[in-house]
């Protein structure tokens, strides 16, 4: 009976352990390691999507924290030091204004300022350049080198092994309205082969991607600093003012806040390819982070004729023109020319051959009214002038050794000479 009881207790354990043995056995043996194989293709999967994206900057540089560090160490040798001297001035200036400095100190361009004293001097400046042909050719802005024919010697200060570290350049083109000039190097061995960048496109450049700007800040002693930024904004406008009075317009410039200084005149600033997108021109003299480059695409469209001509010829929309230098009547000049109110703008100068010169203004002349509009400062007179064209009539009003005159004055088109800086 005891014997019956135990088969009967062996026999029911059996029959779990084989009914369990089934259960098991219908399951994958290599379950668990299957999901330890999604879990890593999955990771694996993850991390190449990651890697998948290193086109846009941010990822480009969390998958090479490198990459700036490369890009620089291939742009650095193709970007050069200039200095440039002019022969001493053979008229003397008094004072201490810099050149190209905007005297309510709103912008100013990335150039160490020329001073003048009361004894001729050379006038020096220095900046920045960046080769874009094997050949020599270099390109940098027109306000560092200044044009063709004035002088001027040009030391292009280099750092590539193997190759001189100073050579002598020319002028092969410059145009002041577009701030561009190109370089050629005179001096270089016969197959000299010169670093060279490529030319990116700026147009296809965003708002709030990485930029890197290579340059000279405060001149060679700093020579090739790399700093990086974003490209902050696109199709910004500035005006920056000479030492002759004018003012230089800058239109659909890039704005950046990659750290400029003035030396990094000319200088390129590039995207995360190593690509220039930009040429360094000016930066925001009151505000910290705020930089200004032309456009590379500005100068790849005029390239070939700065080389070929010299030159740019630009189409320019009549302006029109009277032809006089004046200036505001202020009551220390009215009482020295004893008149007896401030109303009007004197005539300091008429220029030769003008619409004003033909129609009989003369130097002293105070201009009153111009037509109907009432005249009491240069703006008045700017406002007139803005609402005429090339070969209007206009009527004026001056006042001339203690005589009222009208004089009819037939307005002319503004030369090209006279619109450089505008």
């Amino acid at each position: 009976m005891r014997i019956k009881k135990v088969s009967a207790a062996l026999l029911f354990a059996l029959i779990v352990f084989l009914a369990a043995s089934a259960i098991f056995t219908d399951l994958p043996y290599n379950g668990v390691i299957n999901a330890q194989e999604e879990v890593v293709d999955t990771a694996a999967q993850v991390k190449s999507e990651v890697v998948g994206t290193t086109s846009s900057p941010a990822a480009a540089m969390l998958g090479n924290p490198y990459l700036i560090a490369d890009i620089a160490e291939v742009a650095s040798p193709a970007t050069v030091y200039l200095a440039v001297e002019w022969p001493a001035p053979e008229t003397p200036y008094r004072g201490t204004v810099p050149r190209y400095r905007d005297p309510f100190g709103f912008f100013d361009f990335f150039i160490d300022p020329w001073y003048f004293y009361s004894e001729p001097q050379p006038q020096r400046s220095q900046g920045t350049g960046f080769f874009i042909d094997e050949s020599g050719i270099i390109l940098t802005n027109q306000h560092v080198v200044g044009n063709r024919g004035e002088g001027q010697t040009i030391n292009v200060v280099i750092d590539v092994p193997g190759l001189k570290e100073e050579y002598h350049a020319e002028i092969v083109g410059s145009d002041a309205k577009l701030d561009l000039a190109v370089l050629r190097i005179i001096d270089a061995e016969e197959g000299t082969v010169f670093p060279a960048l490529e030319l990116g496109d700026s147009d296809a450049a965003r708002p709030g991607e990485w930029v890197i700007a290579i340059g000279n800040p405060y001149g060679q002693a700093f020579d090739h600093t790399v700093t990086i930024g974003v490209l902050s904004a696109k199709g910004r406008k500035i005006s920056v003012r000479g030492s002759d009075g004018t003012l230089k317009e800058y239109e659909n410039l890039m704005q950046t806040d990659a750290s400029i200084n003035p030396g990094n005149s000319g200088g390129p600033l590039l995207n995360v390819e190593g690509k220039v997108i930009g040429i360094n021109t000016a930066v925001h003299a009151s505000a910290q982070g705020i930089g200004f480059a032309i456009p590379i695409n500005v100068a790849k469209d005029v390239l070939e004729e700065l080389i070929e001509t010299g030159a740019v010829k630009h189409e320019l929309p009549p302006l029109a023109w009277l032809g006089i230098w004046q200036r505001n009547l202020t009551e220390d000049l009215a009482q020295r020319l004893r008149v007896v109110d401030t109303k009007g703008v004197l005539i300091t100068e008429v220029v030769s051959g003008s619409p004003a010169d033909k129609a009989g203004l003369k130097p002293w002349d105070i201009i009153r009214r111009i037509d109907d509009v009432d005249v009491y400062s240069t703006d008045d007179v700017a406002a007139v002038m803005s609402e005429k064209a090339p070969g209007d009539e206009i009527l004026v009003t001056v006042y001339r050794s203690g005589e009222i005159h009208l004089i009819p004055v037939t307005l002319g088109n503004m030369p090209e000479e006279l619109r450089t800086n505008r």
